[in-house]
């Protein structure tokens, strides 16, 4: 072809018809399952809440135990080719590293199983958020810095990952609060709620709030928060902290498809 050949007779490339992208892998949020049934009403108000974040997602809820829909029936009427589990526990323990990914296993379609939603910083910022509502003050001076502190009470496992993964929670909340922030736990590991609010005592910190690590209402919450000296927060629940967290953790397992964060 010389440079004299109009434009118009030149060959134009041939347009092909683009790959449809696949379609995403469902989001089954994997709850453990309460008698309470503040439970289930709080964890459908987070479904809805990612829901609302990301608008055409698949998300589904399956629980461990206890409570309807339990995970294999969430995953036999799924109608997804794939899923990505995220399991609304706060660390490592025995559902995340045993139960959950046999159920995945066992699932009719291809299933990843995401990290467990602690540690995390979006943790601590919905912590400390559930505090504020609880009447933590917006600042706090040098007196009261020395003696205000904050129990992070957790359900508590054998597992010693779990115990770590609380920790690490606790260290990002007091880097918030500018305050020490004690973990403890409700039953299985130590120490208990009580023995920290006496140590804490013992050191001359007297304003103790209690942060209530738990995903919903429940006994071991309730008790919990009713063992609060000064202020007690509610469960971590429905804050768009946690509807966000639960994407994140399902972004980084769908983009190792047919891997477990567990």
């Amino acid at each position: 072809m010389t440079a004299s050949t109009p434009l118009r007779t030149r060959a134009r490339p041939v347009s092909r018809p683009g790959r449809r992208r696949p379609a995403p892998p469902a989001l089954v949020l994997v709850a453990h399952g309460s008698r309470d049934p503040r439970a289930l009403t709080t964890v459908r108000a987070l479904l809805d809440r990612v829901r609302a974040l990301r608008p055409g997602l698949p998300v589904r809820l399956g629980h461990i135990e206890l409570t309807e829909p339990l995970l294999p029936d969430t995953l036999a009427a799924l109608g997804a080719p794939r899923a990505v589990l995220v399991p609304l526990l706060l660390g490592r323990g025995y559902h995340v590293k045993q139960d959950i990914p046999e159920l995945a296993a066992a699932a009719p379609v291809p299933a990843s199983v995401a990290a467990p939603l602690g540690p995390h910083p979006l943790l601590a910022e919905a912590l400390h958020a559930r505090l504020t509502e609880a009447g933590w003050p917006a600042a706090l001076d040098g007196t009261a810095r020395r003696t205000t502190a904050v129990v992070l009470a957790a359900a508590g496992s054998r597992d010693p990952d779990s115990a770590t993964d609380t920790r690490r929670t606790a260290r990002l909340l007091a880097g918030r609060l500018g305050v020490p922030v004690v973990p403890a736990y409700a039953s299985a590991a130590n120490p208990t709620v009580p023995t920290a609010l006496r140590a804490l005592a013992a050191r001359g910190r007297h304003r103790v709030a209690v942060a209530s690590y738990f995903t919903a209402p429940g006994r071991f919450a309730t008790q919990c928060a009713s063992q609060a000296p000064w202020i007690a927060s509610a469960p971590l629940g429905a804050h768009e902290a946690m509807a966000r967290l639960v994407l994140h953790r399902y972004e980084q397992s769908a983009a190792l498809p047919g891997t477990s964060a567990a």
